[in-house]
């Protein structure tokens, strides 16, 4: 579970890195066409099946295009702002959004307990981007797009909640990311992606591996794996190091030093989380609605 975490919250590093090579959409096709490979490799090891009920293909479609949009807003993000800023503000916005969203479509008001998490979660939001002390800050720096990025993954993972229903939400992943290389490498040009071969080099290469390979297939299936050990509930506690980590990661491979506002609100953001998580009792934990970070890599 630790390095699944870490994993999650370096991958923010390795995008950056990643971000100089070419543009985000030609990036984001290479990271696609790796990760669906990976996956590939993965279903077929572990004997999964490739079909998903004709049913899916809508949610499969829809959830294409928002991995698509939320990728290209992750590395057009990363090509001006920080990484560790860029990690902390949207993993820890992720799951306060979706949290919103749920209550919205269940059409009901947020307990105390909730109001009070909510209300955490949106001053942590204020504070990462800067709001009061610099009311441009919201379109410097990337967080604009970090921003899109997060409403991108919270509707992404209404999305996907359903994949369940549909066959092995693994190969439901599998064929999301397939349809994603495809419309990146429409949007790219094949000119574009093809000259982006000549400036490649072994960095490039080894974070494209850590970034498809690595995150978000190995990691993401060990995070499954730990899960059906140890339980949703106490797995859940150890994706509280994923904006940690990627602080930690931006700080050691890029010297970016957190900044202070950064520190604050990403407290602030997990302390909310962890409010929303908390069960008051047996009788009315099964009528909230369950949040846990979440990562491109799903998660990035």
């Amino acid at each position: 579970m630790i390095l699944s975490m870490t994993c999650w919250g370096f991958s923010w590093t390795s995008g950056k890195i990643l971000s100089v090579y070419g543009s985000p959409l030609t990036i984001s096709f290479y990271r696609f066409a790796l990760t669906f490979v990976s996956l590939i490799l993965i279903l077929w090891i572990s004997k999964i099946s490739l079909r998903i009920s004709k049913k899916g293909l809508p949610d499969m479609l829809l959830a294409s295009v928002l991995i698509s949009l939320y990728t290209f807003l992750f590395f057009k993000g990363l090509t001006v702002g920080k990484a560790g800023a860029g990690g902390i503000l949207v993993t820890v916005l992720n799951p306060i959004i979706s949290y919103c969203m749920m209550l919205i479509i269940a059409r009901r008001k947020p307990t105390r307990q909730e109001f009070w998490g909510l209300a955490l979660g949106i001053s942590a939001g204020v504070i990462l981007l800067k709001i009061f002390t610099d009311g441009s800050a919201l379109f410097s720096a990337g967080n604009i797009y970090f921003l899109l990025a997060s409403l991108a993954w919270a509707v992404l993972s209404l999305v996907t909640a359903r994949a369940s229903r549909y066959g092995s939400p693994a190969t439901f992943s599998c064929w999301m990311y397939a349809v994603s290389t495809v419309m990146m490498f429409f949007f790219s040009g094949p000119a574009t992606s093809v000259s982006l071969l000549s400036k490649a080099d072994g960095v490039f290469w080894g974070n494209l591996f850590f970034s498809a390979t690595i995150t978000t297939s190995i990691a993401t299936t060990f995070y499954f794996v730990a899960t059906s050990k140890i339980g949703a509930s106490k797995a859940s506690s150890f994706i509280f190091l994923v904006p940690f980590s990627a602080a930690l990661g931006s700080w050691i491979f890029l010297n970016e030093i957190p900044e202070v506002h950064s520190i604050v609100g990403g407290l602030l953001g997990i302390a909310a989380v962890y409010i929303l998580n908390k069960k008051k009792n047996t009788a009315t934990a099964t009528d909230q609605p369950a949040v846990k970070f979440s990562t491109v890599e799903e998660k990035n």
